[in-house]
This record gives C-alpha cells, structure tokens and sequence, in this order.
C-alpha cells in the first residue's frame, strides 16, 4: 500500500505526488499515464526497488516478481543455469531451482533452448527469462512494466495465463501496457497517471468490458509466405496467440474491421471469425477463406 507516496530526483520535478494506492491480493491492476509520466517509478517503488521521497510503502509480501521495461543479461550464463542460481538465491533447491526454471522456458517455447546464453537472446527471448525469473517463486506481487513488448505471438498467450494464475492463487498483479484494449481486457481496475497524481479510472470487469470477436488467420491456401505482421502493436487487439501455423487473435469489436483488412492486406487467409465477448464466446462461427 502506498500512503501519500511523493519522489523526485535529486531537486529534479516530483515524478510523482501524493500518491494512495492500494493493491489487495489477488487483484490485476494496470497503471497508464505518457510516456515519461512515472509509470515505471511508480512499479519501481511498489517493487521495493526505489525509495519514495516522501510517504510510505507497506505489506509487502515476502516474495516479489519484478519484470523491467528492458532486461539487458550480457552474460555468458546460460538461460537455465540464470534462472537456477536465481532460484537459489530465493530460497530454492538447486534441483528444484532448476526444475522450475526448466518449465517456465518450456511454456515461454524460448527459441534456442534453456542452454542458450543470454547474450545472444534477442529481445523478446530475453523478455521471456526475465518473466522466468520474476515467477520462479510464486509471488505474492508480480510487477511486470510492459511486459508484453517484444514477446512473440505464442508468448502472448502465456502471460495471459501467467497472470491469471497469480491472481487465482492470490498474489497481486501490476502492470503497464499503452494499450487501453489489453489493460481493460487484463485488469480489474485502471490506474492513470498525470501530473505526477494518480487516479483510479472505472473498474473494466469482464461483465463490463466492451465486445470481442476471435480472428483465426492462416497462411493462403495455394502456399504462398504471407508477410510478417507485428498484431500485437494494432489498434483493439487483446491478446495474440500461435497454434502451429495458424495466428489467432482476439481483437475489439469496434476495431475488428480495421484488423481484417490488415491481414488481408498482408496475404493473410481469414479461417474462422467468431463473435465473443468477455463473459462468453460463443455467438456465430464463420468459415471461410479471403485474400
């Protein structure tokens, strides 16, 4: 809990004033605010990473997940023996450590396998052991700061599924995100900040949130390459997932046009469109192919 949390640098601007927050177990919260608004200060001091100037922070948990906006790991470790001796350090047997580190790159698919040195990782491999890293113990708070940037369409999903399960198992969740489709598809509750001041936006709860249809694109039928589309950075697209060759995405209803003419601009084939919303997916399932 923040109470009257202010900071600044040195005798810099207050990045931040005045800030309550609260954050109960098992709740998903996003915070939004511009860039250079003090989003990543703010998942910073709740981290226990940077002391607030003014006010306080108390009941944290024990165990915190922490993913930055950018994980740079020039190291010659690799991937699993990263993430063995971090388990270690929390508390873990190195069997165990080991284990669960194992399993985490195995949901997170990392290209190149755990014994892939972090320095050749791209960026958004490398974002998939900084998730690793942060879940390797079951935090009671995961604080994860764009978490989505630079992960891969099968990642996507993933995280989702991450994300869920530390609220199910009652761990707190914080995040950012720029996209308003992804923090009111993800979070109970919105955060923005401006000004330094943080105020609480209405709750977007699945019973609330707006409509969604599931957009299934696959690769043209006579087997031409379609081209390489970044889905995740489109206007109303919530979640991104892989099965096998096929792209699923789950997009707003108001924005679905706009994301189907994109794949089809791109040679993608249209599979299956199927309407849904947050509380149900089920309405129409139709079947076709278009270029």
């Amino acid at each position: 809990m923040c109470e009257a949390v202010g900071k600044r640098y040195g005798r810099g601007r207050w990045v931040l004033s005045d800030v309550d927050l609260r954050v109960p177990a098992g709740a998903v919260l996003a915070v939004v605010g511009a860039n250079g608004s003090g989003k990543s200060t703010l998942l910073r001091i709740l981290a226990g990473l940077s002391r607030p100037t003014t006010g306080r922070v108390s009941g944290r948990p024990p165990h915190i997940g922490y993913v930055p906006d950018r994980f740079t790991a020039h190291d010659r470790l690799t991937a699993i023996s990263y993430l063995t001796h971090l388990g270690r350090v929390r508390g873990l047997p190195t069997a165990a450590a080991r284990a669960r580190g194992h399993h985490l790159l195995e949901r997170l698919s990392l290209a190149d396998g755990p014994d892939a040195p972090l320095r050749t990782l791209s960026k958004g491999n490398a974002q998939k052991v900084a998730l690793a890293q942060a879940l390797l113990v079951p935090p009671g708070l995961l604080v994860l700061d764009e978490p989505w940037s630079g992960l891969d369409a099968s990642a996507h999903g993933v995280l989702a599924e991450f994300i869920r399960e530390v609220a199910a198992q009652g761990g707190a969740v914080v995040f950012t995100d720029h996209r308003e489709a992804v923090t009111g598809a993800h979070a109970d509750g919105t955060y923005v900040i401006d000004d330094g001041r943080v105020t609480r936006r209405e709750d977007r709860r699945p019973g609330k949130s707006a409509p969604t249809v599931e957009l299934v694109l696959t690769a043209p039928p006579d087997g031409a390459r379609p081209a390489e589309v970044n889905w995740s950075t489109l206007p109303g697209v919530v979640d991104v997932s892989a099965h096998g060759p096929d792209v699923v995405l789950r997009v707003t209803r108001e924005h679905s046009d706009a994301v189907l003419l994109t794949a089809l601009r791109h040679q993608w084939s249209v599979d299956r469109l199927t309407a849904a919303s947050y509380e149900s997916a089920v309405q129409a399932d139709v079947r076709g192919t278009a270029r």
